[in-house]
């Protein structure tokens, strides 16, 4: 698997990672039972050497015993069976704990990929610095095209995907991309994308019975998400748009429209494909019209060759070519013909009032 590039993870990042880990709680236990049995071993050299014997002295003989080191006795047990016996307990007991110890430790690090955790703990935290970003739910076919769509157009997004095989092969293509395994239609994954934050859904699945769950968590998490939603069979659209999906798109039907469209209006077609495709210098875009925006007038917005105002649409009414003196109020879009600098700068402006 492909990963981007990152700086060596801090101390901080790797404990945290550690207490994520399944061993985190043999790892406690085991350095406790260290420590208890360092102060049991301690106590008892001390009792068998007399006043004689010092604490340190007696932590070092406790030491060199569960270590098996082998240096020169502090403590002379020569004349005490007791002390050899209890020598010999404490070293079965420090033995198997310290061979327990480092037990765990080489599964930790066998069973956890660190440059993986450290990568998703990264992901994480930028996932959650963003707002007003999309969410992709689905990275076959139909989501590969939309993250393309939206990288042409400069929009950050996180994607969500249950298929490991599918993860691996868009992190080969992008190893920036921002994108979660799991089950999309499930609220805390969700909400791990920032669904609360977002402007917008793709469910984008093969399923159309996910897709529906989607639409319908994704509006029940935020209601002001817009939720563009994939339907295979048309019977199914009905019921996706009663579950909060704003608009549905069959890919079938679509394609269908599109060859009558290329034999009956090939220019049209032609015309619209530039402005839509992936990485021309000019798109159609929209640019909705903030809420509690000042009042603002399209002439005040100035002129440019970097875009061109096609139409306002309020509500269900479009105006196409609107003259200078046309009011833009909250709650309405402009659509226009711009390119990505364009957009950027049109944004600004309708934002500012």
């Amino acid at each position: 698997m492909n990963f981007p590039d990152l700086p060596a993870p801090s101390l901080g990042a790797l404990f945290q990672i550690l207490r994520d880990s399944p061993h985190y709680r043999r790892l406690i236990g085991s350095l406790l039972v260290f420590v208890l049995i360092l102060g049991i071993g301690t106590a008892g050299y001390r009792a068998i050497g007399g006043p004689s014997t010092s604490p340190v002295d007696a932590l070092y003989m406790t030491f060199i015993t569960i270590a098996t080191i082998g240096y020169g006795e502090v403590v002379d047990l020569s004349a005490s069976p007791g002390g050899r016996l209890f020598t010999m307990a404490l070293s079965i007991a420090g033995i198997g704990n310290l061979t327990f110890f480092f037990s765990t430790v080489t599964a930790f690090m066998l069973e956890t990929n660190l440059n993986r955790a450290y990568w998703k703990r990264r992901m994480k935290a930028t996932i959650d610095t963003l707002s007003g970003h999309y969410v992709v739910c689905g990275a076959g076919r139909i989501g590969s095209y939309v993250m393309d769509e939206l990288r042409t157009s400069q929009r950050r997004f996180v994607v969500i995907e249950t298929d490991p095989p599918t993860i691996d092969r868009q992190l080969e293509r992008d190893g920036h991309l921002l994108i979660l395994e799991g089950d999309a239609s499930d609220d805390d994954m969700l909400r791990r994308a920032g669904v609360e934050r977002a402007a917008g859904v793709f469910a984008v699945t093969g399923d159309d019975a996910k897709n529906l769950v989607v639409s319908l968590s994704a509006k029940q998490l935020n209601p002001g998400v817009r939720v563009v939603a994939r339907v295979h069979d048309p019977r199914n659209a009905a019921k996706t748009l009663r579950a909060g999906a704003d608009e549905i798109v069959s890919p079938d039907f679509t394609g269908g429209h599109r060859i009558a469209s290329l034999m009956i209006r090939p220019q049209m077609v032609s015309l619209v494909d530039e402005l839509l495709r992936s990485g021309g210098r000019l798109a159609v875009e929209e640019i909705a019209v903030p809420p509690r925006a000042s009042p603002l007038r399209l002439g005040a917005l100035g002129r440019s060759p970097e875009w061109l105002v096609v139409a306002v649409r309020d509500g269900t009414s479009w105006r196409f070519n609107p003259p200078d003196d046309a009011d833009l109020a909250s709650g309405q879009a402009l659509v226009v013909i711009a390119s990505p600098q364009g957009r950027r700068e049109l944004e600004a402006k309708v934002s500012l009032g």
